[in-house]
């Protein structure tokens, strides 16, 4: 596969992915060897935990410095200044200033910073990262009558890196339930991966929570683990009340994805969104910016 390349929505240029850990990725999903390791220890939750501790450790915080001047990150964005993180992953799940991520006016927007992909009916999506590959919205959620209900509504796929913010929102406001956790394993969701292997987003380990709102009816909204994100947190509480964009989560170490999912109908995805998606490249824009509105 070559370089990743997605549309910055903030600048309105075409950019190259800076792809944290692109040499073992490629190994790992393109070399016999490396397909070897991925099913003998790389997908399982034990490689992902010892990772995770690994980056939990004190001596983690001396990879923070290094990490914020490589992949160009804003300090003063930052909740709390970087010297003040006991952990790399205590730095990797940290909060933000709240100015530095504002909601926009639309009734929905996007639930993380990340590469997004939208597609306006689940029935007809034809490629995701490749051609050829069918999306399975049954195996995605583990229920095919919920399925049937959502077969021909709209998705929208939010891909994380490891250089993200990594805590995720809600999209609109509403009420929501409990999460469902549904077990799998963890392979990786980038696109070197999902380019070989789509299922992978519906095997692997992930959650579901339904939203209730007015305006958009019952919004599903899943978060899906990954190579090394074995831990997968909800900060909100269920059934009460709460607000468009008010926090929900966040992965622990590594990179992951949330998608999101609509009634037939209830929504219209943003042009530019429907526009890049397809053509196959990835939206980037950040937590709190339009993802769509109410049909017309």
């Amino acid at each position: 596969m070559e370089s990743i390349r997605y549309f910055n929505r903030g600048t309105g240029n075409m950019d190259t992915e800076q792809v944290y850990g692109e040499g073992f990725l490629r190994w790992v999903y393109g070399n016999p060897l490396g397909k070897l390791s991925l099913h003998a220890l790389v997908k399982r939750h034990q490689f992902s935990q010892w990772y995770g501790k690994k980056m939990s450790k004190p001596e983690s915080a001396e990879k923070i410095e290094p990490f914020i001047k490589q992949y160009g990150l804003d300090p003063s964005e930052f909740a709390e200044s970087p010297e003040n993180f006991k952990s790399f992953n205590e730095f990797f799940f940290r909060k933000l200033k709240p100015t530095a991520r504002p909601i926009a006016d639309s009734p929905v927007v996007f639930p993380a910073d990340g590469r997004h992909l939208g597609f306006p009916d689940i029935s007809r999506i034809s490629s995701f990262f490749v051609k050829g590959q069918t999306f399975d919205l049954p195996a995605l959620l583990g229920d095919s009558a919920l399925a049937e209900k959502y077969a021909k509504g709209s998705l929208v796929l939010s891909r994380l890196c490891p250089v993200d913010y990594h805590r995720f929102h809600f999209p609109a406001a509403g009420i929501p339930s409990e999460t469902k956790a549904i077990p799998g394993p963890l392979f990786s969701v980038s696109p070197i991966a999902l380019a070989r292997n789509l299922s992978y987003l519906w095997t692997n380990k992930r959650t579901l929570t339904h939203l209730e709102t007015k305006e958009f009816g019952t919004v599903l909204i899943m978060e899906i683990g990954a190579t090394c994100v074995g831990s997968i947190h909800q900060t909100y509480t269920p059934g009460v009340p709460l607000e468009k964009g008010a926090e929900k989560g966040y992965f622990a170490f590594g990179g992951s994805s949330t998608i999101t999912i609509f009634e037939p109908g209830k929504v219209s995805l943003a042009p530019d969104l429907l526009e890049h998606s397809a053509k196959q490249i990835e939206l980037y824009t950040l937590i709190g910016s339009e993802m769509g509105n109410k049909p017309i």
